[in-house]
């Protein structure tokens, strides 16, 4: 049994009378120990599906119409809010991408780490404890960091102390909305490898939301690629790198520059992500797809999720021209 099963999720926001789709349809699963990045530009849906695992997207406003989130075997749609409280942290743990917006400002960093303590592991809420996941994100001299407050540390540091929240609790999946982007590409090598590491000795399962493809081969297992609220490719990650079959998936790895090319223009992906409510009746990359001129049907007909080779899963009417 997979430790996160996510079937058929959809999650609306607005009124009833004219609702905003989000998410629909997605499905996705994870298995303990396992790491599978989503990949996708910026309002794709990549993080309401993420918060969504431990329901943490409010309701209202948004409504979860459809689905469900499997955690373990139990359904986090249905639980109450006291077992809310026990998954959120317990279960499943969250690393954001803007680390000086949520860490609290006037809390040393060692009380807000024994907070996270206090609440899921109280025998362990310990100076010592604190010291010891200091150390164990690679902060020098954790017995003087942990009196420091979030302002006297970089923007690395910061993102350093939110991993050790995060850990505090042994969560047996960690969910990383982008942990890297307000960091220097040094610093965000750093932290991807202390993320990388940190899994293999702990043995949890993440999920990693990404809008960079550049930066997954070396940590994903699997990839799902998300556009417009829905998956449109899923596979593992060395085969999807090696061969995309979408034409999305495509063109954002030709987005990424390639160390050792020489090019004058780096490839952009022509139009920008439809709006919740304005997504067309078809495919929904359609009218920015570069084949859109040899298969006008697309723009009327929604193509479904197919398995087009073992593992591989494919969002396109023209998937077995792909393959």
């Amino acid at each position: 049994m997979p430790l996160l099963e996510i079937k058929d999720l959809q999650i609306e926001f607005g009124s009833k009378d004219k609702p905003l789709r989000a998410v629909d349809g997605v499905s996705l699963t994870i298995d303990a120990g396992e790491t599978v990045c989503l990949v996708g530009e910026s309002g794709c849906g990549k993080s309401v599906t993420a918060l969504s695992i431990a329901r943490l997207v409010p309701s209202p406003p948004a409504r979860y119409v459809g689905g469900e989130i499997l955690l373990n075997g139990r359904d986090v749609l249905r639980m109450n809010n006291s077992e809310l409280r026990q998954i959120r942290g317990g279960v499943v743990s969250y690393i954001f991408q803007e680390p000086g917006a949520s860490l609290n400002p006037v809390f040393r960093v060692g009380n807000q780490i024994k907070e996270a303590l206090k609440l899921h592991r109280p025998d362990q809420a310990t100076d010592n404890e604190v010291i010891r996941l200091l150390d164990l994100v690679g902060i020098p001299a954790p017995e003087s960091r942990m009196r420091d407050y979030p302002h006297q540390l970089s923007g690395g540091m910061q993102q350093r102390v939110m991993i050790a929240m995060a850990l505090a609790s042994e969560p047996k999946l960690l969910v990383a909305d982008e942990p890297t982007t307000a960091l220097d590409v040094t610093i965000q090598a750093q932290i991807l490898e202390l993320l990388l590491d940190l899994k293999k000795r702990l043995g949890m399962a993440m999920l990693l939301i990404t809008h960079n493809l550049g930066i997954v081969s070396d940590i994903a297992d699997r990839l799902a690629v998300m556009y417009a609220g829905q998956i449109v490719e899923l596979a593992p990650a060395a085969e999807l790198l090696r061969r995309p079959f979408h034409p999305y998936t495509r063109a954002l790895m030709d987005s990424v520059p390639k160390l050792g090319h020489e090019t004058q223009r780096l490839q952009a992906i022509g139009g920008t992500v439809p709006n919740l409510g304005e997504w067309p009746p078809g495919c929904r990359f359609f009218p920015r797809c570069p084949n859109a001129s040899r298969h006008p049907e697309c723009a009327n007909t929604m193509p479904d999720l197919i398995e087009l080779t073992p593992r591989r899963w494919v969002r396109c009417l023209y998937a077995k021209e792909l393959a």
